[in-house]
C-alpha cells in the first residue's frame, strides 16, 4: 500500500517535476523515483500523473454536451 501511495503522490507531482526539470531547477528530486518500482507503484505514478488530463478531459467533454442542446 506504501508503494502505490507514493506512486500516485510522485505521479501527480511529475508534471510540475517535469517542467522543473527541463528549466534546470530541482535536480535532486527525480520524475520517477526507480527504488521503488515494483507494480503498485507503477500502478499508482500512472494513476496520479493521468488523473490531471483526465479531470480536464471529462470536463470539457460534459460542457460540449450541455451546450449543444440549448
Amino acid at each position: 500500500m506504501e508503494n502505490f501511495l507514493w506512486g500516485v503522490w510522485n505521479g501527480i507531482t511529475a508534471w510540475p517535476l517535469l517542467v522543473a526539470h527541463v528549466f534546470g531547477a530541482w535536480e535532486r528530486f527525480p520524475v520517477y523515483n526507480v527504488t521503488r518500482n515494483v507494480g503498485w507503484y507503477q500502478f499508482g505514478f500512472l494513476l496520479g500523473a493521468g488523473s490531471p488530463f483526465l479531470g480536464m478531459m471529462g470536463r470539457n467533454a460534459g460542457a460540449g454536451r450541455r451546450g449543444g442542446g440549448h
